[in-house]
């Protein structure tokens, strides 16, 4: 399976791919097709970085709510 690593941390970071491609500026289904063959690792670590930034900015929205 190519690209584990992204769409595990997506996953545990509860923030979906729709979510990452939309802060890519793309939409979902050029997403999905990146994904299907292995990315080459200076853009795994850009998709990597902006799934952390929507996750840290998940958690601040769910602190300020009080959940």
């Amino acid at each position: 399976m190519c690209n584990v690593e992204v769409k595990d941390r997506a996953m545990q970071a509860g923030v979906r791919l729709w979510q990452v491609a939309d802060a890519l500026g793309h939409d979902d289904s050029w997403l999905s097709r990146k994904l299907r063959k292995e990315l080459p690792e200076q853009e795994k670590k850009h998709i990597l970085s902006v799934i952390d930034k929507l996750a840290g900015a998940n958690r601040a929205k769910a602190e300020k709510a009080g959940v």
